[in-house]
């Protein structure tokens, strides 16, 4: 049983100009394939997605971003209940619109979401965590993650974010995400 807790409900969650604002992040990690000599060849990127709750596909952390937390806490502690992993962020990747039947309220009552997504560079994996009892995790390649991945927006994220950083040779280039940042529309 997991000591840690997961955040729940709405009070405290950010919204601007009728959109909730989400944080969330791509957990990353490097493996090495086995050459046919039994050495090690190619480095493999592969990445941590999670079950959806509400139906088929997977999906990468991503909640409520908080009154009380930077976005870049916000992104780090969904990691963290989710899917139970803790690293260094390494990368904004951008941020990402879309709409949830799901999440409509007072304060968003089209469901208007905007979702700042984060590169992790997963550095622990936990065997208890907040969700564990919902959520099962699988580390897949980015191919394989493209092919599952439940939603559009988060497909364009690794697509269009995380593998253009990729491409760029993942250089460190996490700086502070002010709330004018985060909340830019981009």
């Amino acid at each position: 049983m997991s000591e840690l807790v997961a955040r729940t409900g709405r009070h405290q969650q950010r919204y601007e100009a009728g959109c909730r604002l989400i944080a969330g992040c791509i957990p990353f990690r490097f493996r090495y394939s086995e050459g046919s000599n039994g050495n090690k060849s190619e480095k493999i990127v592969e990445v941590l997605m999670i079950n959806s709750t509400s139906g088929p596909g997977l999906l990468f952390p991503k909640g409520g971003w908080e009154n009380d937390e930077t976005v870049e806490e916000a992104a780090a502690r969904e990691a963290l209940e989710e899917a139970g992993v803790r690293g260094e962020l390494m990368h904004f990747l951008g941020h990402y619109h879309f709409k949830s039947k799901t999440l409509q309220d007072e304060f968003s009552p089209e469901g208007r979401c905007r979702a700042a997504m984060f590169a992790l560079f997963v550095k622990e994996e936990l065997e208890s965590w907040p969700e564990q009892s919902r959520r099962l995790r699988s580390w897949v390649t980015i191919p394989e993650a493209v092919e599952c991945c439940r939603h559009a927006w988060m497909r364009e994220a690794l697509e269009n974010g995380f593998n253009q950083w990729s491409a760029d040779g993942m250089i460190r280039t996490m700086k502070a995400v002010s709330m004018d940042d985060a909340s830019d529309g981009n």
